[in-house]
């Protein structure tokens, strides 16, 4: 597999994600019931399997920590958030602390191009805005930002 379809597999992964996270959210079933029924369908396509895995169990695993990432740059409280940003923004936030392999502006482009699938009509600038800030909270990633462009 090249390097683009590696990418697409990834955000077909990311996707899927959302989508887990959402059900979870909203349902309340055990993660590992979700992600049965994830991969159980037939109509995955080209998706990182791996990918959707361990991303979704992180985020739903370390979901409060998420939060607390991402929460001191809300204007809301976190529980008033629409479910879709919600799961957007754990989505996001787990992206930039634990899968440094991906450039922060693929985290931060993959979670605006979801939220404009997905979330309310203006909800990708409020994604952006708030991952932007986590962005720069975390070490790693902000070494990753002040670095010379290549």
């Amino acid at each position: 597999m090249n390097a683009r379809e590696a990418n697409r597999a990834r955000a077909r992964a990311r996707r899927r994600v959302l989508q887990a996270l959402y059900q979870w959210q909203m349902t309340g079933q055990a993660p590992e019931e979700i992600e049965r029924q994830f991969l159980g369908e037939h109509r995955l396509g080209r998706m990182d399997l791996a990918y959707f895995s361990e991303v979704f169990s992180g985020v739903t695993a370390r979901a409060g920590a998420m939060d607390a990432l991402f929460d001191p740059f809300l204007d809301r409280p976190a529980r008033t958030l629409d479910p879709v940003e919600h799961a957007l923004l754990r989505l996001g936030s787990y992206e930039l602390q634990e899968r440094l392999e991906v450039p922060y502006r693929v985290c931060l482009d993959q979670a605006v191009e979801l939220a404009k699938q997905f979330g309310a009509e203006q909800s990708h600038r409020y994604i952006n805005g708030v991952l932007d800030r986590v962005g720069w909270t975390l070490p790693l990633r902000k070494a990753e930002l002040a670095a010379p462009k290549r």
